[in-house]
């Protein structure tokens, strides 16, 4: 039998382990990481255990009678190891099932993994939702390119480029993260008349604990910054966070130039650039310019999956 054992903080090291070893982990899923907003949610994180043999974990908050996986981050689901099969996935969610109901809960709201971010197949779960009779209810179109196959920029893509060579902008990484956030509450304000998700201060935290996976890249005119990606880095996707230019680094196509060095240069040998999803109102609405323009560059469609089961 398989058996649920609830997160405690004393289990860090052991999840966090689980993490590193695993075929379909990324840093989101590190403690350190999802902890940093731990007042925002009533965790409720799961690891499952066969034979005294840890064989996943899911990353959880309870909501009212849901168990979202997890509420602070953009997917979760099932982080298992290479030696996670289809028969045993069957199991672990027959028995996530009956716990879950003996607690009280009703609904699990299920964030799927994309595909982009494994490091070996690691489908096993869909094939589980499917059995459960899990409803897709949103699906997030985000624009991905892989570096080694990329597709053809688009002429108006390569002007934009061109148009910032002559303006000699100059890109570089950089750690002014609470000048970026600046440029991007202004950008988000004009745009969406929304907030970014992380303040600087929250960022430059984040930045601490994991200065090898969160970089900032500008662009810079006369020591000004125009603009900047934050890139959320793992081992297969660099994936693009935050994006944002102001008035005058529009002018100067200067998130053209960045995203040029980062596709062509910085992160050539990586699997996949992810720009990010274009979609909004639980992927009802498509922003049909913001999608254009990241498939501009070549990128195409990877969606971000979304399902509920109900346990009553």
């Amino acid at each position: 039998m398989i058996q649920v054992v609830p997160y405690k903080p004393s289990y860090q090291n052991l999840w966090n382990e689980f993490i590193a070893s695993s075929k379909n982990g990324v840093f989101l899923f590190y403690r350190n990481y999802m902890d940093y907003h731990a007042d925002r949610f009533t965790d409720h994180s799961l690891m499952f255990y066969k034979d005294d043999r840890l064989i996943g974990v899911m990353p959880g908050n309870i909501e009212d009678d849901q168990l979202i996986s997890h509420g602070g981050l953009t997917f979760g689901g099932i982080i298992s190891d290479n030696k996670m099969k289809t028969t045993l996935m069957l199991e672990l969610f027959e028995t996530l099932r009956i716990y879950l109901s003996s607690i009280g809960i009703k609904q699990i709201i299920y964030k799927a993994i994309p595909h982009i971010y494994h490091q070996v197949p690691a489908e096993e779960d869909l094939y589980a939702l499917f059995l459960h009779k899990a409803k897709l209810y949103r699906r997030d179109v985000s624009s991905t390119i892989s570096p080694a196959t990329k597709m053809r920029l688009s002429k108006g893509r390569k002007w934009a480029i061109k148009r910032a060579a002559k303006n000699a902008v100059q890109v570089k990484r950089s750690y002014e993260f609470e000048t970026f956030i600046a440029i991007e509450e202004q950008y988000l304000l004009d745009k969406h008349h929304k907030k970014p998700v992380h303040t600087a201060a929250e960022i430059q935290m984040l930045v601490d604990r994991f200065p090898n996976n969160i970089k900032l890249f500008a662009t810079y005119k006369d020591e000004t910054m125009l603009g900047g990606v934050i890139i959320y880095e793992s081992e297969r996707v660099a994936h693009a966070q935050y994006i944002a230019a102001s008035d005058d680094g529009k002018e100067m196509s200067a998130l053209d130039a960045i995203m040029d060095f980062l596709i062509n240069d910085y992160y050539r040998d990586k699997t996949y650039f992810d720009f990010g999803i274009s979609t909004d109102q639980d992927g009802q609405y498509l922003d049909v310019g913001l999608v254009a323009n990241k498939e501009s560059f070549g990128a195409r469609t990877t969606v971000y999956d979304f399902y509920k089961i109900d346990l009553v």
